[in-house]
């Protein structure tokens, strides 16, 4: 598959099924848990269990505008494309991240063997029971889980887009 049918397989397949509570830091980076799950592609009936974090860091340095860097994501070797190309690709479909630094660290890869259905469900509850609410629940296909979680962080900067207007118009205010 090539990068623009992944894109409309991870577009059209997506389901954030449980969101993280708090947004985004205005001005510090943030840890964006999450359990990803998908159906096996090697073995039918099986789900596969991505646990890891998506840091989200404010830039050190000014970043050129749309330019984000995205690490952790195995563009290369799992879909044999450069940070480049996906770069690219973003900005000719008008998809804008902004310009900070997206560091993906999956600490553990598993196989539960049940059902996609029945491993959503033992996740759900068991983020429930702990009474987690930073740790994201999506669901996608396998061959595109960057994507996915690509989709998920867009929601989550969308949704802190006018919170961080307000906090950065406060921050200046109080600077003068």
């Amino acid at each position: 598959m090539d990068i623009e049918q992944l894109w409309e397989k991870a577009r059209d397949k997506t389901e954030i099924v449980r969101g993280r509570v708090k947004g985004l830091s205005t001005f510090a980076q943030t840890t964006v848990p999450y359990i990803f799950l998908a159906e096996s592609s090697v073995n039918e009936g099986n789900t596969v269990v991505r646990k890891g974090n998506v840091l989200v860091e404010k830039p050190l340095i000014v970043l050129p505008q749309d330019m984000p860097q995205f690490e952790g994501f195995d563009f290369e070797k799992e879909l044999e494309v450069s940070q480049e190309i996906v770069q690219t690709f973003f900005l000719m479909r008008g998809i804008r991240y902004p310009s900070l630094k997206y560091n993906n660290t999956v600490y553990e890869l598993d196989v539960d063997e049940t059902s996609l259905s029945a491993s959503l469900e033992k996740h759900r509850k068991k983020l429930e029971k702990s009474e987690d609410v930073n740790t994201a629940l999506v669901v996608g296909p396998e061959e595109c889980w960057q994507f996915s979680l690509l989709f998920y962080i867009a929601t989550l900067v969308g949704r802190c887009a006018r919170t961080d207007i307000m906090s950065m118009m406060d921050y200046f205010n109080e600077r003068e």
